[in-house]
């Protein structure tokens, strides 16, 4: 059993020392590695492991939020599309109707303005219609006190 022990470990350090050899061949972790801050936490690998861990750890919190702020924006824009669509279907509606009112209206005033219009030239034509009769009824009255009675017998 300590054997097998023995020698699953070494397959495992030798498996992870493959992995590690080829993580730092790549040209970019070695550019970081030579830098000053790759350098620091070289030499200090609690403080490298803690970094690494927060990354990892604030990768899902930081994605929902990019996720929220995405939907929401998109959400925002759709909203207000949908928005204005209510907002001129709206005025849209308020429009017909001051229009409807104004028909009404202008129904109505032309109407009364033919009701007087006809009234007024009712009356006008009344008036003017007996006013010569009225005119030459006063002058056969004039005629008829000038005549005498013998001629009225006549």
């Amino acid at each position: 059993m300590q054997q097998s022990r023995s020698e699953t470990q070494q397959q495992l350090w030798g498996s992870w020392t493959t992995m590690s050899n080829q993580v730092y061949s790549n040209p970019k972790v070695t550019q970081l590695m030579n830098s000053r801050v790759g350098q620091y936490l070289s030499g200090h690998p609690v403080l490298a492991l803690s970094i690494l861990f927060f990354c990892a750890m604030a990768a899902v919190p930081v994605g929902l939020f990019l996720g929220f702020a995405v939907v929401t924006a998109i959400m925002s824009a759709v909203g207000f599309v949908f928005f204005e669509g209510f907002l001129l279907f709206v005025s849209a509606i308020a429009l017909l109707c001051v229009l409807s009112g104004l028909a009404v209206f202008s129904v109505m005033v032309s109407s009364i303005f033919t009701v007087f219009y006809i009234t007024a030239s009712s009356l006008v034509n009344y008036y003017y219609y007996h006013r010569p009769q009225l005119a030459k009824g006063e002058d056969d009255q004039q005629k008829n006190q000038d005549e005498t009675p013998t001629d009225k017998m006549k």
